[in-house]
Order: structure tokens, then sequence, then C-alpha cells
């Protein structure tokens, strides 16, 4: 590997859940000239249902962005290139290291290179997931005219020709102000990002903000007053991070001529969603079975949870109470706890729940899981569930967050619905639908009265869940929401 290859750090989309083959960029936090630093966060990506930071690993100066927002990355790819020599041409250093390089420009990058040339083999450039399988790269075309160098050919030129530029005194200035948004040049404006998507939204352009923060680091208040003073017609550099080649990737909804319909790409958490419960649906025999209850008694000890210092901060809702009802009822029927193994012809019986709650998100449905949540303490129980539904609704659940799920809960209530027949989380042997509380007639102790009442419905597989396995476990469940006071009996 020469001087140069090790200077310019090629990041590839890693494999951040387990077999994972593609993700989406949703949003990039560094732009062309900013400075980076290992373990900082440079982007957000959806891939299956999970949306994941990614954070650098290696330090240096944001050289190229190879795909736009939007765009959708095989894993393996190269997305970011970074240097992790800025300044090593001669473009801050003086005349002379420049001069030299000319007639020689090999030895003036293998001078460099012992700094640089040991970082990279020390660790995988991967802080997040399970790596990358070997790829070739592709290397850009040679260097455009500075007017071109927004679509991101220029900075790879720089890499392959180290020499190029003959005038060395002269060449450093110009293209550092020309195209300060995709030179790796020392003169580029630098911002947090922060302060650079506040740049974007306002039509500022950073290379034209005089920057007060320290070390020339431009400021907020130097955003606000570079709008102040000229606002949109500077926004057009600001658009230029983003290769054209990718551009094809980030596929946009598109409209019919006559506007009556819209079709919309099929990616990301709707993709994965579609697989998911197509191949469910056709795979596990599904059966489902309802139960009406009165949970009159399980909706006020909810009231007095509320009131309870150990429950102090914790949300409590009926819920909590369902998840704990179904964990009970699953510890008395464990045989429902199961997977079916078709590749070695075996039924896997688990000595452990890991609990997952279907959660409706901007991005879709998540099916998020509580990891060990038979051994939780009901405040336990109800943070985590807290947690979990916080996270997932903002996106920010992470894949392991929702592999390894035994059984899980839709809360199809929330929506006003009675119950419904929910399809199994695959690899799940049973889902619990959770319908509306309702005020409705009921005959309670010889008499007809006002009680809440609502409907579950639990689906099973049936290679694994007989008939009467599934009876028990919804009985079972039904019975501690109508008495609650078996959460202690029976547990």
């Amino acid at each position: 590997m020469t001087a140069t290859s090790q200077r310019f750090r090629e990041f590839r989309m890693p494999d951040v859940g387990e077999g994972l083959t593609e993700a989406e960029i949703l949003k990039w936090y560094v732009g062309p000239g900013d400075t980076v630093s290992d373990g900082q966060t440079v982007c957000e990506v959806e891939t299956a249902k999970a949306a994941v930071e990614l954070p650098i690993p290696f330090d240096g100066v944001v050289r190229e962005l190879h795909y736009e927002e939007g765009a959708t990355v095989d894993v393996g790819s190269v997305f970011i290139t970074v240097d992790t020599q800025p300044g090593a041409d001669g473009d801050g250093d003086g005349a002379a290291p420049a001069a030299e390089a000319v007639p020689a420009p090999a030895p003036a990058a293998e001078a460099a290179a012992p700094d640089g040339a040991e970082q990279p083999q020390e660790r995988q450039p991967v802080l997040v997931g399970y790596g990358v399988s070997a790829a070739s790269t592709k290397r850009r075309a040679r260097k455009p005219q500075p007017g071109a160098g927004q679509a991101g050919g220029g900075p790879a030129v720089a890499a392959a020709e180290p020499s190029a530029p003959v005038p060395a005194p002269a060449a450093p200035a110009a293209p550092a102000q020309t195209v300060p948004a995709g030179v790796p040049e020392a003169p580029r404006p630098l911002a947090k990002p922060p302060v650079r998507k506040l740049a974007k939204d306002l039509g500022v352009d950073l290379a034209a903000v005089a920057p007060t923060g320290p070390d020339g680091i431009v400021t907020r208040e130097d955003v606000h007053a570079a709008a102040a003073a000229a606002s949109a017609p500077a926004a057009a550099p600001e658009t230029a991070p983003a290769a054209p080649a990718p551009a094809a990737g980030a596929a946009a909804a598109a409209v019919s001529a006559d506007g009556r319909e819209t079709r919309v790409p099929i990616k990301g958490v709707r993709k994965a969603t579609a697989q998911a419960v197509t191949g469910s649906a056709f795979t596990a025999p599904h059966v489902t079975e309802f139960i009406t209850v009165d949970v009159t008694r399980t909706m006020k000890l909810v009231q007095e949870l509320k009131q309870d210092p150990e429950m102090a901060g914790l949300r409590v809702n009926p819920l909590l109470l369902v998840a704990k009802a179904l964990l009970v009822a699953i510890k008395r029927n464990p045989e429902v706890n199961a997977a079916w193994d078709e590749a070695n012809q075996e039924i896997v019986h688990k000595e452990y729940v890991n609990l997952g709650i279907a959660a409706a998100t901007p991005r879709g449905l998540m099916v998020p899981n509580i990891k060990d949540a038979h051994a939780k303490t009901l405040p336990q129980l109800a943070r985590e569930l807290g947690e979990l539904v916080a996270t997932a609704r903002e996106g920010k659940t992470s894949p392991a967050a929702m592999q390894g799920g035994t059984v899980t809960i839709t809360n199809v209530g929330v929506f006003g619905v009675d119950t419904g027949t929910p399809i199994l989380n695959p690899g799940e042997s049973a889902i619990l639908a959770f319908g509306a509380v309702k005020e409705r007639p009921w005959v309670h102790k010889g008499k007809v009265k006002p009680r809440q009442v609502t409907t579950l419905g639990l689906s099973f597989d049936h290679r694994l869940v007989d008939g009467e396995l599934g009876s028990k476990v919804l009985a079972d469940t039904a019975a501690i929401l109508e008495h609650p006071k078996r959460l202690i009996t029976w547990a």
C-alpha cells in the first residue's frame, strides 16, 4: 500500500445488524472540510428497523461524501473518505516542502507515511456493527476544474496525484478560495455539525462567514450575523457535499401526471416489516383466540400504583400490568415459550422471556424487546418499558434490541380498537393483542353494572402451541387482569 492510499482512508458501510445487506443514509452530521476525530458520529443510517449513528474510526478531515441523504448504500461500500494527514501536500506547511514534492512526489509522500501508515493497521475501521468484507475500491476520475470540485471528483485526484499542482506556492491558495466546500486545504471553514446544519437551514455559505470562535471555528452567532447580511444567494454552494453518482439511489416519491397517484419507494422500515410479516404469515400456521374480560380491578390498581413511592418517576399504565400478567401466564405454561428450528428439525424451549413490545413510530412498526423480562420486578419492568417505547418512537432503537424476542405484546387499544389478529414476529411463538378498555354493562356479583372491559387476542404458532396450551395462556392472562392479586398468588 502506498503512502498516498494510506493517507486517504475510506470508511465502508458496516453491517450494524446481523446479516444486513444495505442501509439508508438518513442524515449527515459532517461535510467536506470538517475535522473529525476517532469515535465521532458522522452520520445516521437506517437498516432493517433501526436508526443507528455511525462513528468514524480514525482522525482527519472529511474529503468526500460519496452518497447524499436518502441514498441506500450496500454494506461494504465506501461512503465517506477522510484525509488522515491534512496539509501533507504542503498546503499549510510553506512553499519549501511543496517545491520539494514536485520533482520527487513519491519520497515526499513516503516521508509523511510512517505516522499515518501504522494507525490504519492497528484496528479495523469499524466502531459499530460486524465489520465489512473486502471489496474493490473505485477511484474517481482525474481532477476536474475548480468549478466542478463540489461534485467530489477533485479531492479524489489530489490523493492519486499529489504532484499535479506544479506551481506549488500558488496551488494551495486558489482552490481554498474557489471551492471551500470540497477541497481539503487548511483555509476551509470549521464548524460543529449543529452550526453547519444551522447554516444550511438559513442558506448561509460557511466559506463566506468570518469566524469569531476559538481556532477559527464558525459559531452560531457568526451564522446568524451572516444570514442577516446576505441570506439566500449564498445557499447554493452549501448544497454541494454529495457526489452526483449516488443521486439515483436517493429515490423520492413520484407523483403521476394527473396527480391522482403517488409512488413511494419501498425501503427502510417498511421494506423490513413487509418481508417479516410475509415470511411469518406464510411460514407459521397462525391460530388466534379471543377473550373478553372485566379489568376494573386492574384499572384501580394502576391508579394506586401511580401513588406508590416505589413507582415514583415511572410511567404506570395498563400495558405494564398486561405485560406482567402475560409473564406470569408464561411461567405457569412454560411450553409456550419456544421456537421452531426448521433447519435442525427441533423445538427450542427457552428458559428466559425476551418480551417484545410493538411500537408504532414515524418510520413504521418496530418490535424491540425487554431482555430477561421474566426476572424483572414491576418497577424494573416499568422503567425498561418506558425507555424501550421512547427510544423506538425516536427511531433510535439498536438492532440488538430487536433481536432474540420470544413473545410479543401489541397494544392496539391505544387506537380505540377492540382487538385484532396479530401476526407473529418471526421466530417467536405467540403475540398478544391488548384491546381498548371501555366501560360496558357487565354482570358483576349477580347484577348488571358498568364495568371496565377489554378484549385480548392471542395468536400463536400452531406447530409449537396446541389449542389447549394457547387457551391456557390466554385464560391465565385474563384471570390475572380480572383479579390482579393473582400476580402475587400465582407468581
